[in-house]
């Protein structure tokens, strides 16, 4: 006797992590399948037998994560995935929202980590309307300077280019009346920005501390870790300043290996929670343990 055929697609991408008082949720929003090409200055040859020998995809997957933050009376979303952006194989966050009782009104604030597509694509519709209608936008004020500048967009050289650049400044003008721009300190209690520029100019990690247990949503220092984890000075091309994005990456590897912090990212493989070891010349990343509770 033969049971049912199995599904065609994966249950929501949904994960919770508790940190002290605070917990924390990993939504995948998608994935994107990506090309060694687009990392800078390294062999795809040398990048494809990475993969190879850890078992990983090619062509390169990349994982779209977002974070849900629930306190005593928050409801906080750090960075929104990629909307309607690239199809159907990404833009689940709304419905994985759902999938928990939450709507788009309930959340109070939202945590951007910069504002590339894959990051802010979920925060407006097609009409550039703000999705979330009761949520404050916290951002650093040299992403929110750079992505409005109109040089940026006469210095973009492609289609793709612009369409970057177009969707950070609908995403801006979408919340203008309700946009606080921070460089550093808490946004909320227990909530602190820390700044990682280089992928993009304003771009940062958020660092929750609860309970006397911390985790950093490190956003993108990691975009392939089957490759940037043992090689951290391979940068990608669409850094904005890749000799900056590769600095950052080396002194958060090095500071999160020391200090043993737990971190979470957008491009680690999902739910994206782990540690980041030492490992040769490079680092490593070892994933968080599944428990059923939370």
């Amino acid at each position: 006797m033969t049971g049912p055929p199995p599904p065609a697609t994966q249950p929501p991408g949904i994960h919770h992590k508790r940190i002290g008082d605070v917990i924390v949720t990993a939504i995948n929003d998608g994935m994107f399948e990506g090309a060694f090409g687009m990392l800078a200055n390294f062999p795809a040859a040398e990048a494809e037998a990475l993969h190879q020998a850890a078992f990983r995809a090619i062509p390169p997957r990349l994982a779209i994560n977002c974070f849900l933050i629930q306190t005593g009376d928050r409801l906080v979303l750090v960075d929104s995935g990629f909307g309607g952006a690239i199809g159907p194989l990404a833009g689940h966050l709304a419905d994985d929202l759902l999938a928990q009782g939450f709507a788009p009104n309930d959340i109070d604030t939202v945590l951007c980590t910069h504002l590339h597509p894959d990051h802010v694509g979920g925060l407006v519709d097609s009409a550039g309307a703000a999705v979330f209608p009761n949520a404050e936008l916290v951002v650093h004020p040299a992403d929110h300077r750079f992505w409005g500048d109109d040089a940026t967009l006469a210095g973009a050289t492609c289609d793709q280019d612009r369409g970057f650049v177009q969707l950070a400044r609908a995403t801006i003008a979408a919340y203008a009346d309700r946009t606080r721009l921070l460089t550093s300190g808490e946004a909320l209690p227990g909530i602190s920005i820390l700044p990682e520029p280089g992928h993009t100019p304003g771009h940062c990690g958020w660092l929750i501390a609860s309970g006397g247990e911390s985790l950093l949503i490190w956003g993108d220092i990691v975009h392939m870790p089957g490759v940037q984890f043992p090689r951290p000075d391979v940068g990608m091309r669409f850094d904005v300043d890749g000799a900056a994005a590769i600095e950052t990456r080396k002194r958060i590897f090095d500071m999160t290996a020391t200090d043993r912090l737990l971190v979470a990212g957008m491009h680690l493989d999902f739910p994206g929670f782990g540690q980041v070891v030492r490992a040769g010349d490079g680092y490593a990343f070892i994933p968080d343990v599944w428990t059923p509770t939370v």
